[in-house]
């Protein structure tokens, strides 16, 4: 697929068939969040795969009821590995391991539509229960649900302008 086309046919997924996704295709998604860029190449982030029943049904409820979390098949936890960034980059290692695992979750996002899957990503909850459910210190920056869509999506969603969006600053 075209990736400017790639781009535009990923949406929010919020309903899933029930069909699970085969362990080569989380080796895929996996192998795509890691091929992703970050800051002096740490990777300062962990991945999460989460397929038990009860650990979703308790990630959505951390996720303020979003109940269609607990329906998809897979559920990719991001969390931020800040001693790895800032141990090289000090104070501003913080940002750039939120960076890392951003762009990871990203990258997993685009290659879930290119294998014909869908995702939301998942970014309202309570930070502190999603820590105590997964069993861990480190901050989860984003919960994305990935499973095969129940129904096509609505279409493009609204975009700002880039008039809106953009300030060019160059030389005259």
């Amino acid at each position: 697929m075209n990736f400017f086309n790639l781009i535009k046919k990923r949406t929010s997924v919020r309903s899933f068939t029930e069909r699970p996704v085969q362990k080569d295709e989380v080796e895929k998604l996996l192998q795509a969040a890691n091929s992703a860029p970050s800051a002096g190449n740490l990777q300062a982030y962990e991945i999460l795969v989460i397929k038990e029943d009860s650990l979703k049904e308790a990630l959505a409820e951390d996720a303020h009821g979003q109940k269609f979390i607990e329906k998809s098949p897979v559920i990719f936890a991001f969390l931020q590995d800040a001693a790895r960034s800032t141990e090289k980059y000090g104070e501003r290692g913080e940002l750039y391991s939120i960076q890392d695992g951003t762009i990871a979750a990203t990258y997993l996002q685009l290659a879930a539509v290119e294998l014909g899957l869908g995702s939301c990503w998942i970014g309202a909850f309570n930070e502190e229960k999603v820590k105590e459910d997964l069993g861990t210190n480190k901050k989860p920056l984003a919960l994305i649900p990935v499973g095969y869509p129940a129904k096509s999506s609505g279409g493009d969603s609204p975009r700002r302008e880039l008039d809106d969006l953009v300030t060019y600053m160059e030389s005259s």
